[in-house]
This record gives structure tokens, sequence and C-alpha cells, in this order.
């Protein structure tokens, strides 16, 4: 399928997502640790960098590039390459790559097609791309020309190439899924 196709299909529920080589695949449906571990990445991105006027974190934004039409479960996006209409406000179509896009492994999904993922999206314009894995509590980290790295533990998750500033571990991260 096209990219122009795709886009004409109606909106469903998990979203569908278009890849690079035309084949349609619907998002897996969250369940309570990916719904979790995705909000807890909202409120952190947001609560840091939406006050500095640096970043603000999107959920489930359709991002268009590159040839297809990925919903990241959290896209990034710097300040300054945040689309706005004429009076300012948040355009509805992104299409540029994020600055970072977060994709976490929901049960039944398998890593590698998240891991193959987020090297597509850095060798299309994504600066940082991630791979929550709550099974294993850990964050790989992919950026351009560079190898991957791993956050477990008291690990920083350096996402600071682009959120300059923010100091995380994969600890702080995984803490939100014990609740009481």
């Amino acid at each position: 399928m096209t990219l122009e196709e795709f886009l004409v299909l109606p909106e469903e529920k998990p979203a569908l997502e278009l890849e690079p080589d035309g084949t349609v695949v619907q998002k897996m449906s969250p369940k309570g640790r990916h719904s979790r571990l995705q909000f807890s990445f909202l409120k952190l991105f947001n609560d840091f960098a939406e006050p500095r006027r640096l970043a603000i974190a999107f959920s489930e934004l359709r991002d268009i590039f590159g040839g297809a039409a990925y919903v990241p479960d959290v896209s990034v996006y710097l300040w300054d390459r945040i689309p706005r209409d004429p009076n300012g406000e948040v355009q509805d179509n992104f299409t540029e790559p994020p600055d970072i896009a977060i994709e976490i492994v929901s049960p039944g999904q398998s890593v590698n097609s998240l891991v193959r993922r987020s090297v597509w999206y850095v060798d299309n314009g994504v600066r940082i791309a991630c791979v929550v894995d709550p099974e294993d509590r850990s964050v790989l980290m992919f950026r351009p020309g560079q190898a991957p790295t791993s956050a477990r533990n008291t690990e920083a998750i350096d996402l600071t190439d682009v959120l300059t500033g923010l100091n995380i571990t994969a600890a702080d991260v995984f803490s939100v899924l014990k609740i009481g």
C-alpha cells in the first residue's frame, strides 16, 4: 500500500501503522504495565521540558516520515520543531521525525520487531529511539552511527543530547510499576 492510500483509511483503535515496505500493521493494544510506563514517560518529559520550552512529549502521535506512518508510544519533539498553525496552535499532522521515539514492549510483542523499528527510526532522522522492556527492566537506546546502549537498574537513560539536564535511571522509570 502506498502512503497516500494509507492516509485515507479510516482511523482504527488500536492505530494502524504503515511499514516502509507498504505493509499495514495494527499496534498492540496496551496493557497495564505498558500504559503505566507510557504515562510515566509523558509526565516525566513534559514536567521537565515543557516549562523550559525545551520540548513536548506526545502520546500515540502518528508520525509520517521516511515513507512510513508510525505511532510510537511516546514521541518527543524539540520546542522549535513542533508544527504549529498560523495561530501558534499545535497542528494535527506531524510529517518530520521526532527527536526521541519510545516504543514500550507489550505482552506478546516481539522485542526484535521494535529493535528493527528503532534502527529504522534513527536511519530516517530520529535522534534517539528507545525500546523499553518491562520484563527485562531495561531500556535500549539507539542513535545514528552508534552502537546501541542499554540501561538497567541504576544506570542512566541518557537522553541529554536532546533533553539537556534530564537525569533519569532505569530504576526511576520502572519504579512506577510498583503501587502501594
